[in-house]
This record gives structure tokens, C-alpha cells and sequence, in this order.
């Protein structure tokens, strides 16, 4: 057991990074102490990376950092899409370099692959070959790898959590505005298809003025989290003892582009609030007094089963979060969006829309969702079913980052809603922690909120990225 505890912590190279600070992976890290005030730096904006349009790639060179349960779907998707060259791959496990090159066999792709060490990420952000790099790790290595790929010159997108802790959300804002490259974080829900429908509803004013938003994330993971095989080295296990919204991501997203956060509107302040925990603790200690193994997880301060944070927004609206991956639940992102005119809602399911005391009848619903289909379905959406990705809206994430790097257009997530979002987490212990006070929300765009464009998923612009069958 103690040799596989430092080969965890040679593996994921804490040691290097500094992860959290440098304190344990379990037990609050000082930024997460009680009455700390959670954020007070100072930074002026070295170049808006809302709206930027970096300069248009004929072919988009990527390079993959990680290949456990993410990546490999991720290089499978990049194959069906023109315009993009697989050049390098990168685990600390060879075999599962071995399992994506057999992929890869017989295509046009023939990449360099490094391996055997937890710093071979470093050589692959180095190359001269690679524009994008494209991080599919545990999540204490998003922002390191992020932050070095930048450095030298790579567009970046990384799966969610973008950061663990507000300096490291500064350090992503810092990197991107400092050279100029995009770090978009990889938020799929953005683009799953009824999410897509009611941004496009929102744009055209559907639902009047936007009042209210809610998000989730509802999962049961307690049996994949105590899998040995399921996270490497159960580094997402490692994390669940942070008491607050661990994952806010996959329903804050969506809300946060409809209500345009960031652009003409941002979070002011957060309060949160964590319910015990009654589920994981016990399993570890029954897993604990049957194999040795789990020795080391029981009797650690897990987080409770159930968060729920509340946002209020510098215009008044309001968002409200939750975050469950214990209890035996049905899945749900709880995707509600409501206005002065209408309200729409996803989970439970079906989607459905209101613009009084009924729902909409199936004929309506299906009228509705004729006259407001987003372009980017009309152009992908069957291709994207067939490809998958959660039914779909991993690929057409994946398709809309490579069009827009092809045709030189801004990214529809760039790194202040990559910041933003991920900030949630911390921001959300910080509140927990002082008896669900209120915290300050920072501005990572330093003010040019106030200005920055709304997000459009437009392709009248682009869209000339062909789909490979």
C-alpha cells in the first residue's frame, strides 16, 4: 500500500505541480479554510479574449494528453472531421497508447507518441508540429498542462473541470490573454441538442427577458468511484473530499451562455450550501474491513451527498445549481430556462416548453423545435448521431472548435467562461465552509463584460468543415 501511494503521487507529478498548494489530497488545503477570504487579486487585462479570432489553420495539428476513459472518444471523433491531423499521443501507460493507435491504423493519421513518464506531456506541448492541444487527464492536471501548452504557443482545450482553485483559474486567464491562444474548456452539454434549441430560442427573444436559470449535475458514480479500474490510481475518489459543487460545469454552461454571462452580464455573488455525507464514507468502510486495498480511503471526510449553490447575477437574475453523485437517482442536468414569457425544461424528461400554466402538446413542441433548429444541427446533427458522443453533442462540440479554427472564427467558450465556470468549485467551498455566507464571484474579464459580444453558435460565417462518413 505505501508503494502504491507514492507511485501515485510519482505519477501524477503533485510533487512538480504543486497541486492545491501542496497540501494532501485529503483535508482542506489552506484556501479552503474557514473565514478566508476566497479572492483578492489583482490583475489587469493583457488583451480581451472574448470575440478573438486567431488566425485561420488550413489543417488543425492536434495533440492528445490522455487516453484513459475520455481521450480515446475524443481521437475516435477528430478522425470523422476534414481538416485535422492527429500528430501526437501522449499517457503515462503505454498500453493505452497501444489501444489508440490500433484506431488509428489504416488512416491518414501516423502520430509521435510519448510515454512512460508524468512529465512526457511537456515534450508534446514543445513540438513544433501540434496547434491544439487537447487535454483529457485527471483533473489536477488540466491547468499545468493547459498553462504549458499556452506557453509555448498551443490552443488548448481541456476537459472540466478547466482549474481546481481560483489560482489556478487566474493562472488560465493570465496564459490566454499573455499569448494569445484559446483555452477552451470542454463543456459537451453546450452543444447536446435541446440545450443548443433554447439558446437559439433565447436569441430570438422566445422567452422575453431571462429571469432564472438551474443546472445539475445528478449521477450516481458511488460504485464507479471505488472501482479499481474505472479512474487511474482513483484519483476521482481522491478528490470527493472537497465539501461543495465539485463538477458545476455541465449545467452551468448552458445557462451561462443563454443568460449571457460574460457578455453583458456576470456572476456577482454565490452562497452554497452541503448536505452530510451518507453514503460514501460507509461504503469505504465496508469496502475497507473486506480488502485491504481500500485501507486508505476509509474514515476520510468525503463530501456530502447533495450541494446546492444559488447565484445571483450583477442584473438580477438568479441560477441554482446542484450537485449529487451518490445517491440512487436518475441522471439529470436539470436544464430550466426561465423568462418573462415562457419557460423551458429539460430532466425530467422529455424536454419540454410552457408559456403559461401547460405544456406544450407534442404538435406544438414539435412545430417549435422546426422553426428555432440551430443551424449547426441542420448542418450536423444526423452525422453527429451516428459518430456519438452523448448522443451526439461530443461530436458536434468537437466539429464547431475544429470549423471555427479553420475559418479564423472566435470560439464559442474561451477562457473567461473556462475560468468562470471552473471558479464555482472553489467558490462553493469557500461558502460551505462559513456557514453558506455569501462569497464574491470574481471578474476574470476584468470588466469587459460589460461589452464582450454574445454568444452566437452561427455557422453562416464558417460551416465549410466537411464531416468524413
Amino acid at each position: 500500500m505505501h508503494n502504491n501511494r507514492r507511485d501515485f503521487l510519482k505519477l501524477s507529478g503533485l510533487a512538480g505541480i504543486g497541486l492545491m498548494g501542496g497540501n494532501s489530497l485529503f483535508g482542506a488545503s489552506a484556501d479552503q479554510k474557514k473565514n478566508r477570504i476566497p479572492d483578492k487579486r489583482k490583475h489587469s487585462q493583457l488583451f480581451n479574449m472574448s470575440g478573438y479570432a486567431a488566425p485561420r489553420l488550413e489543417t488543425v495539428r492536434i495533440g492528445f494528453v490522455g487516453l484513459g476513459n475520455r481521450g480515446p472518444g475524443a481521437v475516435d471523433r477528430m478522425m470523422h472531421i476534414e481538416g485535422t491531423d492527429i500528430k501526437g499521443l501522449c499517457d503515462i501507460r503505454p498500453e493505452r497508447i497501444d489501444f489508440v493507435m490500433k484506431k488509428l491504423a489504416g488512416t491518414k493519421h501516423n502520430p509521435v507518441t510519448l510515454s512512460g513518464n508524468d512529465e512526457a506531456w511537456k515534450k508534446l506541448c514543445e513540438r513544433d508540429d501540434i496547434d491544439l492541444v487537447y487535454i483529457a487527464t485527471p483533473w489536477y492536471l488540466h491547468t499545468p498542462i493547459a498553462v504549458y501548452a499556452m506557453n509555448h504557443g498551443k490552443h488548448v482545450c481541456t476537459e472540466v473541470p478547466a482549474a481546481l482553485t481560483l489560482d489556478e483559474c487566474w493562472q488560465l486567464v493570465e496564459a490566454s490573454e499573455r499569448n494569445k491562444r484559446h483555452c477552451m474548456m470542454l463543456e459537451n452539454c453546450c452543444y447536446d441538442f435541446f440545450e443548443l434549441l433554447t439558446l437559439n430560442m433565447a436569441r430570438q427573444g422566445y422567452f422575453g427577458e431571462i429571469i432564472h436559470g438551474e443546472g445539475a449535475y445528478i449521477h450516481d458514480l458511488l460504485e464507479g468511484n471505488f472501482s479499481k479500474t474505472k479512474y487511474y490510481n482513483m484519483w476521482r475518489l481522491r478528490q470527493n473530499h472537497r465539501n461543495g459543487n465539485l463538477y458545476p460545469t455541465h449545467g452551468l454552461g448552458p445557462i451561462c451562455q443563454v443568460m449571457n454571462i460574460n457578455r453583458g452580464d456576470r456572476m456577482d455573488y454565490l452562497v452554497s450550501m452541503s448536505g452530510n455525507d451518507f453514503m460514501m464514507g460507509e461504503m469505504a468502510r465496508d469496502l475497507a474491513s473486506k480488502d485491504t486495498f481500500y485501507k486508505e480511503f476509509e474514515n476520510k471526510p468525503y463530501r456530502g451527498n447533495m450541494n446546492t449553490t444559488s447565484i445571483r447575477t450583477a442584473n438580477g437574475r438568479t441560477i441554482m445549481l446542484q450537485h449529487d453523485v451518490t445517491s440512487p437517482r436518475p441522471y439529470s442536468r436539470l436544464h430550466l430556462v426561465s423568462g418573462t414569457k415562457c419557460v423551458a425544461s429539460k430532466y425530467p424528461l422529455p424536454a419540454r416548453v410552457s408559456k403559461g400554466h401547460e405544456w406544450l402538446n407534442e404538435e406544438e413542441m414539435k412545430s417549435l423545435e422546426e422553426t428555432f433548429q440551430p443551424p449547426i444541427i441542420k448542418k450536423i446533427g444526423e452525422m453527429a448521431k451516428k459518430v456519438g458522443g452523448h448522443g451526439g453533442m461530443d461530436f458536434m462540440m468537437d466539429w464547431r472548435t475544429i470549423d471555427c479554427l479553420r475559418n479564423g472564427l472566435p470560439l464559442d467558450q474561451d477562457v473567461y467562461d473556462a475560468a468562470l465556470w471552473s471558479s464555482i468549485g472553489p467558490l462553493s467551498e469557500y461558502s460551505v465552509a462559513n456557514r453558506s455566507q455569501s462569497v464574491d464571484v470574481p471578474d476574470f474579464t476584468c470588466g469587459s463584460w460589460k461589452t464582450n459580444a454574445p454568444v452566437d453558435v452561427e455557422i453562416k460565417q464558417g460551416g465549410t468543415t466537411p464531416v468524413i462518413s
